[in-house]
């Protein structure tokens, strides 16, 4: 649905004989930008294909067997959105892509007509053209559920004809870190095919399950720093949709896990053919569509400053990688304004201008007098972490510090906050900022036990002297030790292991 159209509704439920004059008429008296918002107890087929032919485009929604919702907006071009500004393609191709999709999606042909009318328009599609579709699906009252939901029969529509580029890349580089692990993973995967096989042994499949578990690694780092990467071009469904599938698949693997430690063996093994389709249909969309489309948005300086957060995440099941540095710098992809920003950041640096002060100056801090050194120091040192989004929700700061509960890495940095968090919570996250906005709250606290551990997470609403909003602070603390503690402690004791 189009959101940025003025509906006129016409609530048609009983209505027969004078419903179509009244269409003729809204439609002839229709203003630019406006479209009709059509109500009835039954979907109004017969509709379609004439308001098709007056050049309108529409979204149907079901609000029950007997009431229909159907929004008709006029036809437009393909108008490029952000993310197509970085790839060059062919808009012709994209709007056929989206025709055929849409008219499976909608109802109006079956899998099979779709899939079959995709290869007769095609003889391949690239991984990008896939991107750029699914990314303008939206535009066409495609919900994030919806596409999560169809996306399995989306691919089908394109199976054989699906071209993915085959990456060749040197040690370091970002993206080819990601296809050494989805190679190691997919180790682990032919392990657990060939354990199903045999006896159960469950120590085996413990040592599988410890391997597997660091999947989770390899999620963090992709949601951490290629995701923001990504949103930063204007593709953001790997952040709203593969999120939500990189979290089905590790709350299977754990529900697994627990089925091992519990000698539940018979459901254990009934799990493991859905964990094993489920991990390998991750890898072949990472392999296939995000990682080729990430090289084509992507600059080599964005990968340079994304392999330098990396070794704060980790890998998994592989070694650290080597640094990443391009070797040849004349052929560095750059965005358009790259030269500008080098040249004014030169300008900056040639008039000690590109910082308002140094390290060793003394700054008035609300209470007491730190140089910028001090302050860094102080933050690295806390034992809780801090994280801070300002009043439009951005991540603007999050603390350094060698504890952190929860992977954190420069790629957040600037990151709107909704998308740094799975699907399922971010309409808490909305809720939480909505009611420190209104003043009908000022705290919000959560606690969970994770991996042994006890957590205790807390937002602040954050105000200036006037009352105005201004951001929400976050502090989270692993409590374990905190709430273990009984009785008094009033001498100096060093039994406490020292902090490395």
């Amino acid at each position: 649905m189009k959101d940025e159209i003025d509906y006129i509704t016409i609530d048609g439920r009983g209505e027969h004989e004078s419903f179509r004059d009244c269409i003729t008429q809204t439609i002839q008296n229709l203003k630019p930008n406006e479209g009709i918002h059509v109500i009835k107890d039954f979907e109004p087929f017969p509709m379609y294909k004439m308001m098709e032919e007056k050049g309108f485009d529409k979204y149907v929604e079901k609000v029950s067997d007997e009431e229909f919702h159907v929004y008709f907006f006029p036809k437009n071009d393909l108008k490029r959105i952000k993310m197509g500004g970085y790839l060059d393609l062919d808009d012709k191709r994209i709007e056929k892509i989206m025709t055929i999709t849409l008219d499976y999606l909608e109802g109006k042909t079956n899998l099979k007509g779709a899939k079959k009318k995709m290869q007769e328009s095609f003889d391949k599609v690239t991984a990008q053209e896939f991107a750029l579709f699914e990314q303008y699906l939206e535009k066409y009252g495609i919900s994030d559920d919806e596409i999560e939901e169809s996306l399995d029969e989306i691919l089908e529509i394109f199976d054989g004809i699906l071209l993915s580029n085959k990456l060749d890349l040197p040690l370091g580089h970002p993206m080819r870190t990601y296809l050494e692990e989805i190679k190691a993973i997919r180790k682990v995967l032919n392990q657990m095919r060939t354990m199903l096989k045999k006896n159960f042994i469950k120590n085996k499949w413990i040592k599988l399950y410890d391997k597997l578990a660091e999947i989770n690694i390899h999620f963090a780092r992709k949601q951490n720093q290629l995701f923001p990467a990504l949103e930063k071009k204007g593709f953001d469904k790997p952040s709203k949709v593969m999120w939500t599938l990189d979290n089905n698949i590790k709350e299977i693997i754990k529900n697994a896990q627990e089925y091992l430690e519990a000698d539940q063996d018979n459901k254990f093994l009934e799990l493991q053919e859905e964990v094993i389709e489920m991990v390998e249909d991750m890898m072949v969309k990472e392999e296939e569509i995000l990682l080729p489309t990430s090289m084509d948005l992507l600059t080599d300086k964005d990968f340079i400053e994304m392999r330098k957060g990396d070794d704060e995440i980790g890998y998994c099941l592989i070694s650290s990688p080597p640094s990443y540095e391009n070797k040849d710098k004349d052929n560095i992809k750059a965005s358009p304004n790259n030269e500008f920003l080098e040249d004014l950041t030169n300008l900056l640096q040639k008039h000690d201008m590109l910082n308002p002060f140094s390290n060793n100056e003394v700054l008035d801090v609300s209470q007491g007098n730190l140089t910028l050194e001090q302050i860094n120091l102080i933050f690295k040192h806390l034992q809780v972490d801090l994280s801070f989004i300002d009043e439009n929700e951005i991540v603007k700061f999050y603390s350094d510090t060698k504890h952190r509960v929860f992977p954190r890495s420069p790629g957040v940095i600037g990151r709107q906050v909704q998308n740094c968090h799975p699907k399922e919570s971010v309409d808490m996250v909305e809720e939480i900022i909505k009611a420190f906005r209104t003043g009908e709250q000022d705290e919000a606290e959560f606690w969970l036990e994770m991996d042994g551990k006890f957590i205790y997470i807390i937002y602040t609403v954050v105000r200036d002297e006037a009352g105005n909003f201004r951001g929400v602070l976050e502090m989270m603390q692993d409590v374990t030790h905190i709430r273990s503690l009984e009785g008094n402690q009033r001498l100096l004791s060093w039994d406490k292991p020292k902090m490395m």
